[in-house]
């Protein structure tokens, strides 16, 4: 896995709220560099996060608007639920996703004219420990068609992909903001399928000290599924528990609600157990949760408050692999004109 050690300063733009949230846009050569994060639970660009679903019709939905239609096909946004698969690039729906993923955020952008042609530089990324054996497959996949039209909302958008850069999870997602961890850090970020964890020492990435485990939120979800079954005899709806992994908190009787928090806080110890593994050790260095998992964490995780950061911008990796992009293709460009 290479990294490219970034020196940032203050012009990567203001991180605030997201209705509120001044997000800067990149560009290089006259393409716009668009971070889409393949979560295994969510899909999230710099503005935008929707469940990782889709659904195939051979026409046109009746009751559904989210929705694009692409080379004959209608495919309904966040309709069922995907299942894991760790190789992205032999499963045919992230692409169609990846696709509504851009198309939802030239939207959030404004950019609805479909006379004109959107020229784009796709920022992706891959778990930390699997880019070095995945990248160049995950970018080919990405790749496998340069000019491409979407339809959605009844507008037609036609893309020209000029390129794919490939980045690790994680690292993406703070690569901006490097010079704010002094001292020994240890970043975990906790998506739905996979937990990526790494060393920074000063800003500086550990490469030989950087890990993926599959230890996701979705491990969380069948730990409560498991122990409610087992010891009621009742199946929860999967919403149910997603709404609990969100806010921490549910509206259901006991003994369901208590198995919920119980199973929540066992999954916070295996977490904390899967660190320590790792040579964590909270009076020695710092701790910077993200992704959807850092909710459960906080809320569920015995720890010192003071010595843990938790950042809950489930966009965080989208934006960063704008940012990190970014400054790759500006390097790469130095270079050619030396």
């Amino acid at each position: 896995m290479d990294f490219f050690i970034l020196v940032t300063g203050t012009d990567a733009g203001e991180r605030e709220d997201y209705m509120t949230e001044k997000i800067r846009e990149y560009s290089m050569n006259g393409a716009l560099i668009i971070g889409v994060d393949n979560g295994y639970g969510n899909m999230k660009t710099a503005r935008r996060c929707f469940k990782t679903a889709i659904a195939k019709y051979d026409s046109a939905p009746v009751l559904s608007r989210d929705y694009i239609e692409y080379d004959g096909g209608y495919y309904v946004i966040g309709e069922g639920r995907k299942g894991f698969v760790a190789d992205k690039q032999t499963d045919d729906d992230n692409y169609m996703l990846t696709l509504a993923a851009i198309v939802k955020e030239l939207e959030a952008r404004g950019m609805t004219d479909s006379v004109n042609r959107a020229r784009i530089h796709l920022a992706v990324g891959l778990p930390l420990k699997w880019v070095q054996a995945q990248r160049d497959t995950f970018r080919d996949y990405m790749m496998k068609e340069r000019i491409v039209k979407v339809g959605y909302k009844d507008r037609t958008y036609e893309m020209e992909f000029t390129g794919c850069t490939v980045m690790p999870q994680c690292y993406s997602a703070v690569a901006e903001n490097l010079k704010d961890f002094k001292g020994m850090n240890l970043l975990v970020d906790i998506g739905n399928g996979t937990m990526n964890l790494m060393y920074l020492n000063n800003g500086r990435p550990m490469e030989s000290k950087s890990w993926t485990e599959k230890l996701g939120v979705y491990q969380c979800e069948k730990a409560i599924l498991n122990k409610v079954r087992d010891n009621t005899g009742t199946e929860l709806m999967h919403e149910v528990i997603e709404n609990f992994l969100r806010t921490g908190e549910t509206d259901i009787a006991q003994p369901y609600a208590g198995l919920m928090v119980e199973a929540a806080k066992e999954y916070a110890v295996q977490i904390f157990q899967k660190l320590r593994d790792y040579e964590y050790n909270e009076q020695m260095m710092r701790l910077y949760v993200m992704g959807g998992g850092a909710r459960i964490v906080e809320a569920f995780g015995e720890y010192d408050m003071d010595r843990v950061t938790f950042d809950h911008d489930i966009r965080a990796n989208a934006k960063g692999y704008e940012y990190y992009c970014y400054m790759i293709l500006k390097h790469q460009q130095r270079k050619k004109a030396m």
